[in-house]
């Protein structure tokens, strides 16, 4: 017999686990963004040229 589906469930689910791969990739890129910040010896308050 099929099991009944809980589309509130997985929902949820897709959702967290959508959130937790955007938190991890904003960690990685803050953690990119620091190391290359700390290789050029740039200061927080000024901006780079881009």
């Amino acid at each position: 017999m099929a099991r009944k589906p809980n589309y509130n469930f997985e929902r949820q689910e897709r959702e967290r686990q959508k959130a937790a791969k955007a938190a991890e990739k904003a960690a990685d890129k803050a953690a990119a963004k620091a190391a290359k910040r700390a290789e050029s010896g740039d200061s927080e308050d000024e901006p780079s040229p881009q």
